[in-house]
């Protein structure tokens, strides 16, 4: 009965309820504007709620938690630029399909199965927390360096026609993600005697710089080509297609609450992992991938949903934070006198359903707001492009300075369009080095961490992931990939569908 009450004080209580209906809304369009990140509103709210009670605190911070992830879809497709990381994997087949007149589907779609991927997170939370808080403890330095490794083999799912120009760009990725002082012998790597590379490259100037100027000076080849009318008259996707998508939502949806559960990763890693899962084990899509498949919208937008039900786990049953966005969570609960952890489940589980009940209740909202204003928000796409062109850049000016409140932002962001302009001319991926970028300081942090635990020993090293029923698995993984991706294993798959 205790239980149900925490689960239902959301719902109940009136203030509550209108705090997670109000973050929600403002979530989606914040997650919904390049720049202004989910991270930044809630640690904003910080100062603002630090003298609320704590459910009211708490039920703000979730609703724009939840609507924020969404939210950044938004732009995605609708203007090739990602509201969030986690977006990124959207935009592949989300802008394509705005291209083609499907805005108001891609968005529709979109919503529904963004609402799936978050209950299943969530319930995964309500009914699993523990064991999976468990699982997630478990890694070792050397895990995380292999998932990593995991995430930069889906170069191959994000290169295109040529996978020789996707490792390339995915190498760039990874060197421009290392440019700055290192954080373990505090080095100066690539900054070539530059005090402003000092401080690295900010992963949101690349990111946006690469998918939104460079789209806007694409888009000057076409200036005078008359906009593509978009065709709305369904907005909520058939149950046909909701059942023949809800397979692939499921699996992917479990990919995303298991990678939101490990510490330091986030929606943004799972969207691409489950993109790259899509991708390889969808046979025969209507439609391509990267032209418009409903498959590149479904997977990776279940996941980054599912990821936040997952973030939850660490940072309520171990104290640790799944995210960026639970980091300032875990501050928020200090600040109001409690400290998360094992013992937070034991003292006051009702914390624990009440966090439960306002996901839920803020996912709803979620599809609510999500599946309104779709016929207005598409009207964006119909404008001439002599002013949508200058829509694009002065959002990716805004979004690249209010990271840092950085003019050197601005610089990288417009430098990394240019740039990005001409490797999409010469047929070079984008995704692979915004990729390349996320998973560097991963990559880098746990592979020195691992090898300095066996004394700089590779066959330590090597031992380490062979006597490891984990790692094994992982480096079983690792290798699979590798070999599909080999012209003699595609040779093989062609034999046996044939």
């Amino acid at each position: 009965m205790d239980i149900l009450s925490n689960l239902l004080m959301p719902v109940v209580d009136l203030k509550l309820l209108g705090l997670i209906a109000v973050g929600t809304f403002a979530g989606i369009y914040v997650g919904a504007i390049p720049g202004l990140s989910v991270t930044m509103a809630v640690s904003i709210l910080i100062s603002f709620t630090f003298s609320w009670d704590v459910y009211p605190a708490l039920a703000l911070m979730i609703g724009i938690y939840m609507g924020g992830v969404y939210g950044g879809s938004r732009t995605a497709i609708l203007l090739n630029i990602p509201g969030a990381p986690s977006a990124i994997a959207t935009a592949m087949d989300g802008f394509p399909l705005a291209q083609q007149g499907r805005a108001g589907e891609a968005i529709g779609i979109v919503t529904v199965v963004s609402f799936i991927g978050g209950f299943i997170g969530i319930l995964a939370l309500a009914l699993f927390a523990p064991s999976l808080s468990d699982f997630a403890i478990r890694f070792q330095p050397r895990d995380f360096m292999l998932l990593a490794v995991m995430g930069i083999l889906l170069v191959g799912s994000l290169s295109g026609e040529s996978l020789v120009k996707g490792v390339f760009s995915g190498a760039l990725g990874i060197a421009i993600g290392a440019v700055g002082m290192d954080p373990l012998t505090v080095q100066d790597r690539f900054v070539f005697g530059i005090d402003e590379l000092r401080g690295g490259v900010s992963f949101v100037a690349v990111m946006i710089g690469m998918f939104g100027v460079a789209e806007a000076l694409s888009q000057l080849h076409s200036v005078n080509t008359p906009a593509v009318k978009q065709k709305i008259s369904r907005i909520i996707p058939a149950w046909p297609m909701v059942r023949k998508h809800l397979p692939l939502g499921l699996q992917t949806s479990t990919i995303g609450t298991i990678v939101g559960a490990l510490p330091g990763t986030g929606g943004d890693i799972a969207a691409l992992m489950a993109y790259d899962y899509a991708k390889r084990t969808t046979r025969n899509p209507e439609t391509p991938f990267g032209k418009g498949a409903v498959e590149g919208l479904v997977a990776p937008e279940t996941a980054n949903n599912a990821a936040v039900g997952g973030a939850f786990i660490p940072m309520m049953t171990l104290g640790i934070p799944g995210d960026a966005v639970t980091a300032i969570m875990i501050g928020a609960l200090f600040i109001h006198g409690l400290n998360p952890g094992p013992m937070l489940m034991v003292e006051q589980p009702h914390m624990f359903w009440f966090i439960v009940g306002s996901l839920m209740l803020a996912n709803c909202f979620m599809l609510l707001f999500g599946l309104t204003g779709i016929k207005l928000f598409v009207k964006i796409v119909e404008l001439p492009r002599t002013v949508l062109i200058p829509v694009i850049l002065v959002l990716s000016i805004v979004g690249a300075y209010a990271v840092n409140n950085s003019v050197t932002d601005v610089y990288w962001m417009l430098g990394f369009g240019v740039f990005g302009y001409f490797m999409k001319e010469y047929g070079y991926p984008l995704g692979p080095i915004i990729l390349g970028v996320i998973l560097s300081r991963l990559l880098d942090d746990n592979w020195r961490r691992a090898i300095i635990s066996e004394q700089e020993s590779f066959g330590g090293l090597m031992r380490g992931i062979v006597s490891s029923p984990l790692s094994l698995c992982l480096f079983t993984v690792v290798v699979l990939i590798i070999l599909s991706s080999t012209p003699a294993w595609k040779m093989l798959r062609r034999k046996r569908t044939a």
